[in-house]
C-alpha cells in the first residue's frame, strides 16, 4: 500500500499558526511560555512564540531517549506549580498519545493543570486527547492522508513514505 502523501503548502501552514496565535491572544487565558514538543511542534512553536512575543522552551518527546523529555517536563512542571502558564504546541494531535504522555508526565511532576494548555496546527476529532487551540480539524475515520508539514518536506520521498507506513492504522 502506498500512502496518500499530502504536502502542506507553506502559506497554509503560516495562516494556520497565525490562526492559533490569534485564538490564544484573544482568549482570557494568556501563557507565560510557549513550549514546542519535539520534533513536529518545534517549528509551529517558534512561529507562535514570535507572534505572541513570548519566550519559547522545548521538550523532545519524539527522540525516545529514555528520561530526556521527562526530565525537561519536570522542569517546566515546576514552573507551572510556581504560577507560570504553559502553552504546549505540537503539529498534529492524531491519536492523542503524545499529548496524553506529556499531560501524565507533567501531572506526575506536580504540574498545576490550570496553568496548562495545548495547541496544535491540526486536530483529529477522533483523538483520545483534547486540545485547547487548533487551526484545522480532520476526521481520521474519513481522512487517511499522511500530512507532510513544510519542514518535513525536505526529507526524501522514501523516508517520508517509510514514516507514514510505520503507522498503518492511520492510513487504512
Amino acid at each position: 500500500m502506498s500512502p496518500d502523501l499530502y504536502y502542506i503548502p507553506y502559506d497554509t501552514f503560516l495562516a494556520d499558526v497565525r490562526a492559533v496565535a490569534a485564538s490564544v491572544a484573544q482568549g482570557d487565558w494568556q501563557p507565560d511560555f510557549v513550549i514546542g514538543i519535539g520534533r513536529g511542534g518545534l517549528v509551529p512553536a517558534v512561529f507562535i512564540s514570535h507572534q505572541l512575543n513570548l519566550p519559547m522552551l522545548s521538550v523532545d518527546h519524539s527522540s525516545k531517549v529514555a528520561d530526556f523529555a521527562d526530565e525537561l517536563l519536570g522542569k517546566v512542571a515546576r514552573k507551572s506549580a510556581g504560577g507560570e502558564r504553559l502553552l504546549f504546541v505540537d503539529d498534529i494531535n492524531d491519536t492523542g498519545g503524545t499529548i496524553d504522555h506529556i499531560r501524565a508526565a507533567l501531572t506526575d511532576a506536580g504540574c498545576d493543570s490550570g496553568n496548562l494548555r495545548f495547541a496544535v496546527v491540526m486536530d483529529n476529532v477522533r483523538s483520545k486527547a483534547r486540545v485547547d487551540y487548533r487551526a484545522q480539524t480532520i476526521d481520521r475515520d474519513s481522512d487517511k492522508r499522511w500530512f507532510v508539514f513544510p519542514w518535513e518536506a525536505v526529507g526524501t520521498a522514501a523516508t517520508i513514505t517509510q514514516e507514514a507506513l510505520s503507522v498503518p492504522e492511520r492510513l487504512a
